[in-house]
């Protein structure tokens, strides 16, 4: 299966790529600005430049979730919206919101639940989206 990389649609993945990316910059810093700032308990601190960790690091992350979700749509030749959307919800729920909210649920997240649900949300959004722009021909 992965011998089968140089196949993939990699215009596709890297629009994907920048979808969730940009994505993760509207969530984050317009539409759920001040609840994360909350669900972190940083909602009374000066907002400070991010450092190039907390730039990089999800974009990595994002491109692996990407690549490995063109992976496994190339292993069970989803082609189909309604197919990229069923396997994007399973993805989206079933690993990445599940163990985000795994992730926050320890006490160093003041509001957990709020924590997850937003990071949930982001990530089932994400994920559809990528599912969706993978199944195109670009």
């Amino acid at each position: 299966m992965l011998q089968n990389l140089n196949q993939l649609n990699w215009v596709a993945i890297v629009l994907a790529f920048l979808g969730y990316f940009i994505l993760g910059y509207v969530w984050f810093t317009i539409l759920f600005a001040k609840l994360y700032r909350i669900s972190l308990g940083k909602d009374n601190e000066l907002q400070k430049p991010l450092a190039m960790l907390f730039v990089l690091g999800p974009a990595i992350c994002m491109l692996f979730i990407t690549i490995t979700t063109a992976v496994l749509f190339s292993a069970l030749q989803v082609r189909q919206p309604i197919d990229a959307f069923i396997w994007g919800s399973l993805v989206g729920i079933g690993y990445l919101s599940a163990n985000t909210v795994n992730i926050a649920i320890n006490p160093n997240i003041p509001k957990p639940i709020l924590y997850g649900a937003i990071s949930s949300g982001y990530h089932f959004v994400g994920v559809n989206i990528v599912s969706f722009l993978l199944i195109q021909r670009f």
